[in-house]
């Protein structure tokens, strides 16, 4: 079994967003005083499929609010497909198609009559590749999120904003001079963070991260990680990383996906991460976390 390309649903999803680039309206910021907590996310016997081929069989997992989870596994085995049906950008992709149910503080989120909208203001997603609007300034690169997600504030907060989100992701110091120079200039490392600060500005309360760290260099590598730690309190994170050490690190409870012998993937085995490490319940799952295979 193998999982979709991480570029293609990428590509997807820019493909979604990116006509609106030149149309995007004043902005608003959500949250402040009057900011949403930290949801639950529950997924509910999710199974996901490509056309004929099924990925994901019956996987159920709950992500407790205001915790953050790890998804680990070897490649091809799902995780990624499951992150992207938690904010329904699976179905962005063509033939794909989904069972089961996402719960967001227990109602479905691909309920009859929920907004695609709404799910993905509440639930952001980081992807793997960097891919800030390399025509927009760092600035509008920000605020952008809020645009595409029809917040609206009034235009004196902004500048708040901006400094907020891009300190939440270590990113302020380095860019404050130059806020109205394009986002593409910015180095990989930056360009991620500058990412991770424009799905922060829409206050959302999950935050999706796949694999955000895997093309970064360590000084930013471990700037993101603080970042998750300082978010714990305040955002759901779920988080797909291929790196142990840093599964250990960021997250409070790990679910090991597998697929074997063309299977759909599934969970093998989930609880606290201490516990998945330390104490594992299932060869497979000490085999893996030990590195004798993946």
């Amino acid at each position: 079994m193998t999982d979709i390309a991480p570029a293609a649903t990428e590509t997807a999803a820019l493909a979604a967003i990116e006509p609106l680039e030149d149309t995007l309206k004043q902005p608003a910021v959500a949250g402040g005083p009057g900011a949403l907590p930290p949801a639950a996310l529950d997924a509910r016997d999710v199974s996901a499929w490509f056309g004929g081929h099924q990925v994901l069989d019956r996987v159920t997992l709950a992500m407790p609010a205001g915790r953050v989870t790890a998804l680990i596994g070897p490649s091809g085995c799902g995780k990624s497909t499951f992150l992207r049906t938690l904010n329904r950008m699976h179905e962005l992709i063509p033939a794909a198609a989904l069972a089961g149910e996402v719960l967001l503080d227990g109602e479905d989120i691909y309920g009859a009559g929920r907004r695609l909208t709404d799910a993905r203001r509440q639930i952001g997603m980081v992807f793997q590749k960097p891919n800030p609007f390399p025509a927009m300034s760092i600035y509008d690169n920000v605020v952008a999120g809020l645009r595409l997600t029809g917040v609206r504030t009034p235009r004196r907060t902004k500048d708040d904003l901006v400094e907020e989100s891009l300190t939440r992701a270590g990113l302020w110091k380095e860019v404050s001079s130059r806020l109205r120079q394009p986002g593409g200039a910015l180095s990989g490392g930056q360009q991620q963070r500058l990412c991770i600060a424009r799905a922060l500005a829409v206050r959302p309360r999950v935050l999706l991260m796949d694999e955000p760290c895997s093309a970064l260099d360590p000084t930013s590598t471990r700037r993101v990680e603080e970042t998750i730690h300082e978010l714990a309190s305040e955002v759901t994170v779920v988080i797909v990383t291929h790196n142990m050490q840093q599964a250990a690190r960021v997250s409070q409870q790990c679910a090991f996906f597998l697929a074997e012998q063309g299977a759909p993937g599934g969970i093998v085995e989930h609880g606290p991460t201490e516990a998945v490490f330390g104490s594992p319940q299932d060869e497979r799952t000490a085999d893996y976390v030990a590195g004798r295979f993946g």
